[in-house]
């Protein structure tokens, strides 16, 4: 990881714009790319950008009317 940034819980949820208690479920989860280092979460700016993307592909995906398929509306 050359010069990838690392990043904590505080960094996450101020660059996705949500909490830190969202980061800290959605890791324990699984549903963030992190990993612990002496029991604390930890982010590479890099897996979290291309996590970032991917999520981006799948909403795109889902809301394509050629899929048969939408975006459930709020």
């Amino acid at each position: 990881m050359s010069g990838d940034e690392i990043m904590t819980i505080k960094d996450v949820a101020n660059h996705l714009k949500v909490g830190q208690k969202t980061v800290y479920t959605m890791a324990q989860e699984r549903g963030l790319p992190g990993f612990k280092v002496r029991g604390q979460w930890r982010f590479s700016r890099d897996d979290l950008n291309q996590w970032i993307k991917r999520q981006k592909q799948i909403a795109q995906t889902a809301g394509d009317p050629a899929n048969g398929r939408r975006l459930r509306s709020l």
